[in-house]
């Protein structure tokens, strides 16, 4: 059979390393900014219904987060092996890939939702939820268990877009997916113009038709310019799904990890008083936006290894992670000392509360500046996962999380109260990011002994 091979037309291969992670940084910063404001967008209106609404579809969020993963780990998957492919050059085999990842990707969100929608009323009440806010969880979620499986194809075919090198497109698909939410949530929700009043259950609906939106963007781009579909091969398909899985499951349990700690903590937090509660939320907000831009170069890293990788040339993508991780630790302390004097009004801004004032401004004060090392381990989670060792991404955010973290912030707020535990979380991401860079050196040095 011929070989289909494709151009470098990203220069990820061969442009500067520093030019390149520019590029692809910068609109997935752009990307991961419309996903925030997909979901800030459908709290602020689903809130403006009551309470009791609001709550609701609070409870839903670690339900619709571990279904997500699914597709979160496919993408990974798919991401570097794809990365792979086109590394060398073997463009045929990339787009068979892609379409098996993709097939079992929405196999399993198909049959993961269908379980989940006939378990409504058992899983929630189990999760805790109150006999009366049943009934407005079953219109949510009845709606969006149907809906979800169309958002797989956006999510993972953007990451085999994105294996490219081009993540210009998935993120324009994001931006327009949310600005169609944006537009549809409040005409369903209160029912403006000719729109029905569906109150929850018209912003699962108004989330549904901006990801089939997004699956036609996709699918496009997937098919027509990127030629990354292709007509399944039975005898390839076990292997090639056993591929993705072999990366896609640790990286996804790797992202179920992070919600998990976070409501330990949150656990932690509790002792302290409400006070400390919502200064902690208030701070997660603050630090979603702090942090977007080194979330935004793990993902950029990823295909950049896995393609330079692919194609032999470990030397390059050491390199690349890297100059990322020194980049991470500069950019993130320019963050922290502009953070300094805008701390206390942003204090100001989320709360009217002055204990929970004093105590956000204790956090933006203290934790900011272990940022630049915490994505130091953030980098290194993406850098193995493109080298193909997910089970080593997978332990790596196991000891940064419940090695570091969790029993740091616990030891601290026993000291300290609080303030111990701020200052504890911060010392945690110092002494992981410390560690994440010696075992990446140690990394390097392995693979370019055995690869010569």
């Amino acid at each position: 059979m011929t070989r289909i091979t494709t151009p470098d037309k990203h220069g990820l291969l061969t442009a500067p390393i520093d030019d390149v992670l520019r590029r692809l940084t910068i609109p997935m910063v752009f990307g991961m900014v419309a996903i925030l404001m997909f979901n800030l967008v459908d709290t602020f209106f689903i809130s403006l219904l009551g309470t009791e609404a609001l709550a609701a579809v609070s409870f839903t969020f670690p339900v619709t987060f571990a279904l997500n993963c699914i597709t979160m780990g496919v993408g990974v998957g798919l991401s570097t092996s794809i990365g792979r492919l086109l590394g060398q050059g073997d463009m045929a085999s990339a787009a068979r890939f892609s379409s098996h990842g993709l097939l079992l990707a929405v196999i399993m969100m198909i049959t993961a939702s269908s379980l989940g929608f006939v378990t409504i009323e058992p899983l929630f009440s189990l999760l805790g939820a109150s006999p009366s806010l049943l009934p407005i969880i079953h219109e949510y979620m009845s709606v969006w268990y149907v809906a979800i499986p169309l958002l797989v194809i956006p999510m993972a075919g953007n990451s085999a877009i994105r294996a490219t090198g081009d993540t210009k497109t998935p993120a324009k698909i994001m931006m327009l997916a949310g600005l169609i939410n944006g537009i549809l949530d409040p005409l369903l929700i209160f029912g403006y113009g000719p729109f029905p009043e569906l109150g929850v259950q018209g912003a699962a609906i108004a989330s549904g038709v901006s990801w089939a939106c997004a699956l036609i963007g996709s699918l496009y781009v997937l098919t027509m310019r990127e030629k990354l579909l292709a007509w399944p091969k039975p005898t390839k398909l076990l292997q090639d799904w056993r591929q993705v899985l072999e990366v896609g499951t640790p990286a996804g349990l790797s992202s179920a990890l992070n919600p998990l700690s976070g409501a330990l903590l949150m656990t932690i937090l509790a002792a302290q008083g409400t006070t400390s509660v919502a200064a902690y939320g208030a701070a997660m907000r603050i630090e979603s936006l702090l942090v977007i831009v080194m979330m935004s170069l793990g993902s950029a890293l990823m295909p950049f290894m896995a393609q330079n990788l692919g194609a032999n040339n470990p030397h390059r993508a050491f390199k690349a992670l890297f100059l990322a991780m020194r980049f991470a630790i500069l950019f993130q302390l320019l963050v922290f000392v502009m953070m300094v004097p805008l701390s206390w009004p942003l204090s100001a801004i989320f709360s009217q509360d002055s204990q929970v004032q004093s105590l956000l401004w204790h956090y933006l004060m203290v934790v900011p500046i272990s940022y630049g090392l915490q994505a130091v381990c953030m980098l290194l989670i993406s850098g193995l996962n493109a080298m193909h060792k997910p089970m080593n991404a997978l332990i790596w955010n196991l000891l940064r999380l419940f090695a570091f973290l969790l029993p740091a912030a616990w030891v601290g707020s026993q000291v300290y109260g609080t303030e111990g535990l701020f200052i504890g979380i911060a010392i945690a991401n110092i002494f992981s990011g410390i560690g994440a860079y010696c075992y990446a050196l140690r990394v390097q040095r392995l693979h370019l002994a055995q690869t010569g």
